[in-house]
């Protein structure tokens, strides 16, 4: 089928605006590839010192003509998600050595757990966690003896920061490699239930505890699809993991042989072979288009709309907020994973997963076909799913029926005939909403604010029993100028409480929410942010603001609203304690949300 006219229309916008970033940047590229293999230009001592602790492998390295691929991981064992990649280097190591390569962790980089972090000061450093971890893999690339490189991260922060770095280290292909979800535990609707039930004091802390615990109990990825399994469909859409590598469970034979071929790409795909793959081919206009449609199509996190963007900006790629709107608009919801449905990321997989997707994406004309991967020429490519047979390792034509069709649907036939996220603007500026799990019914509110300047402040007012009527509670403040965007995640719980008691209530912020911000109506992003003297610190009590979902409006309704001056805020009690007053350079320096909050990008 011919290519949709809207993602045309998209791409062909978003190459126009890129033209000079773009053209800059493949030019930058240019000259780092014409040097050749680095290698060979190093000197004998620069050599001697990166071979030093490599045993049987220094002939390999010193005879300069295998590929040398640089390990970059995000292990610790404090990530569920992380910690199967203890043991991936000497995995790794050992794959590389049956293809005549080597292989050599070039660096670890941070890997925080917003599930840790969530309601906690640490949460102020998370999204900046981010450019750390480009900065922190910027490192480990300097040295500048690696043909190629292997990606190993998994969530929220973790796989945009890599992205970053391996697109501004371009003229090195890159292989991006998934550690996968956990097995199933308690239900997450089970999970959100009890949390509701805790928020609205009818259980104690032990039964939360022990449903917490029932959700979150082993090795591997959460199961509900939030921006770590976000992340992973992305790199599937992108081209940057191997074919439906994203959601096989830790520990299983599949799993390992995916790690090992893995590395046999990595090695293929050197400039030393016939098969030059770099990732500056791969992240093009084309391949963040379709990351853009697979997230609407799956109902993705709303913190992709912060990194995708800044994600791009690395590859001299501009994106906008209006073409995630405007891709949302022609994208049919295809998937409902929690918390858009009851099933959880395991649960998807089995149902057809990304294969199914992908395959009634391309035939339904949503993505472009022609794009290359770490594993070839088109995404085709990518509507197949590993197997493994007698040890041997191979790939077959993915599903073409869905398995479950209250899991996932087909292009012709979706849940809904549009994505999950709606760009709302206004007099206060321009946010986000991810309405695939916000019913038809919450999409429209006109109501008095409630202002305050922390989400603890929500939670007392909540649960003081202030909440008494229709409300638009706006939180300010949040934004990465003031305190580095912390998610306000724990804010859904008793927000789902008073929209259970029949309020109506929506949330307007200049932070975030989380990829598991659930059935709120949430106005987020909002840029710009009350810190920078944005027009959501102008709102006082009582102010009467429209949130539309339908029309895309967010508005004060009072006579002069503009001609207000902006309330200045004290951030004092935010800029130290717990590593803050490390990160202040951030906060000063970061751009707008819309345009990804970066500060290295």
């Amino acid at each position: 089928m011919s290519l949709n006219d809207t993602v045309h229309r998209v791409t062909e916008r978003i190459i126009e605006r890129s033209g000079a970033a773009r053209g800059g940047y493949l030019d930058k590229i240019a000259r780092a590839q014409d040097g050749g293999v680095k290698r060979a230009h190093l000197s004998c001592g620069n050599q001697a010192h990166a071979y030093a602790a490599m045993g049987d492998d220094k002939a390999t390295l010193v005879a300069d003509r295998a590929p040398n691929i640089g390990i970059v991981t995000a292990y610790n064992d404090m990530l569920s998600a992380h910690q199967p990649f203890k043991d991936y280097p000497d995995k790794i190591k050992d794959a590389a050595r049956q293809v005549g390569a080597t292989a050599q962790v070039a660096g670890g980089v941070p890997a925080m757990c917003d599930g840790v972090t969530q309601g906690q000061t640490g949460m102020e450093l998370s999204l900046f966690s981010r450019d750390v971890i480009a900065l922190a893999t910027g490192v480990a690339l300097s040295h500048n003896t690696f043909d190629a490189a292997m990606y190993l991260g998994v969530c929220d922060k973790i796989v945009p920061g890599l992205i970053v770095a391996a697109a501004t280290f371009g003229h090195i292909p890159g292989v991006f490699v998934p550690a996968g979800p956990m097995v199933s535990g308690l239900p997450n609707d089970e999970k959100a239930k009890v949390r509701q039930q805790f928020a609205a004091g009818e259980i104690g802390r032990d039964k939360l505890m022990e449903a917490e615990m029932a959700s979150y109990h082993g090795p591997g990825t959460c199961t509900f699809y939030g921006t770590a399994n976000s992340n992973q469909m992305l790199m599937e859409f992108m081209g940057l993991h191997l074919p439906g590598a994203s959601f096989v469970n830790p520990g299983t034979p599949l799993r390992e042989a995916l790690t090992v071929e893995a590395t046999r790409r990595a090695a293929a795909i050197t400039a030393q072979g016939n098969d030059y793959r770099p990732v500056s081919d791969i992240l093009d206009e084309k391949a963040f288009v379709n990351g853009i449609v697979g997230l609407m199509a799956t109902g993705g996190s709303t913190n992709l709309v912060i990194h995708l963007p800044a994600m791009a900006r690395a590859a001299g790629v501009i994106l906008d907020i209006e073409d995630f709107n405007d891709l949302s608009a022609a994208t049919p919801q295809m998937a409902k994973v929690y918390p858009n449905g009851l099933a959880d990321v395991n649960h998807f997989h089995a149902a057809g997963g990304l294969a199914y997707l992908i395959g009634e994406l391309l035939d339904a004309g949503l993505l472009h076909p022609d794009t290359s991967t770490v594993a070839g020429d088109g995404l085709g490519l990518y509507a197949s799913e590993p197997t493994l047979k007698n040890g041997t390792l191979s790939w077959i034509d993915g599903p073409r029926q869905s398995l479950n069709d209250k899991i996932v649907r087909p292009a012709s036939d979706p849940f809904k005939n549009s994505g999950g996220l709606r760009e709302l603007k206004g007099n206060l500026g321009r946010s986000v909403m991810k309405v695939s799990a916000v019913a038809p019914e919450h999409h429209f509110i006109e109501a008095p604010a409630r202002i305050f300047e922390s989400q603890d402040a929500v939670k007392t007012a909540f649960k003081n029993n202030e909440f008494t009527e229709d409300t638009v509670v706006v939180v300010r403040f949040q934004g990465p100028k003031a305190n580095g965007m912390p998610e306000l995640h724990s804010l859904t719980p008793i927000l789902s409480v008073l929209l259970a008691r029949g309020l109506k209530v929506a949330l307007v912020t200049d932070g975030r929410m989380s990829g598991a911000s659930g059935k709120v109506p949430s106005a987020i992003h909002l840029s710009p942010e009350g810190a920078d003297g944005g027009p959501i610190a102008k709102l006082r009590d009582g102010d009467l603001v429209r949130v539309d979902a339908t029309s895309g409006a967010l508005e004060c309704l009072e006579d002069g609203f503009e001609m207000r001056e902006a309330i200045v805020p004290d951030l004092s009690g935010n800029q130290e304690g717990l590593g803050r007053e490390l990160f202040a350079a951030f906060r000063d320096r970061c751009g707008l949300a819309a345009d990804g909050a970066g500060t290295v990008v």
